[in-house]
């Protein structure tokens, strides 16, 4: 199973992260297939950049991020455009159209 994780790169005590796709048996800093967004927990302003296309492509084809990425990519919005996207097509498949005016049928003049 393909998995999105956090890789830690930095140094001691000064802990950076990428988020990476993986398989999920690789090791923790090991081999990685795609590397779509970097996190720096110390950092207040600007921490987390997260490449969102990169992001939804891996998620469309089944990729399971770990906790701390989905509250990571929840933190980005990345989730709920996922969701509103989803949304909005179910909405829209089941919208049934609306004729204007219904047949045989005249439109009374407005009251002014």
């Amino acid at each position: 199973m393909v998995r999105i994780r956090l890789r830690r790169i930095g140094r001691k005590k000064a802990p950076v992260y990428r988020i990476v796709v993986a398989d999920s048996q690789s090791p923790r800093d090991g081999k990685f297939i795609e590397i779509i967004g970097q996190y720096a927990p110390r950092q207040s302003e600007g921490g987390l950049n997260i490449k969102t296309d990169r992001a939804n492509h891996w998620l469309d084809v089944g990729a399971q991020p770990s906790d701390t990425v989905r509250s990571l990519l929840r933190k980005a919005g990345v989730l709920k455009s996922r969701h509103e996207a989803r949304l909005g097509r179910k909405l829209q498949a089941g919208a049934v159209p609306v004729s204007e005016q219904p047949a045989g049928e005249t439109a009374a003049p407005a009251a002014e």
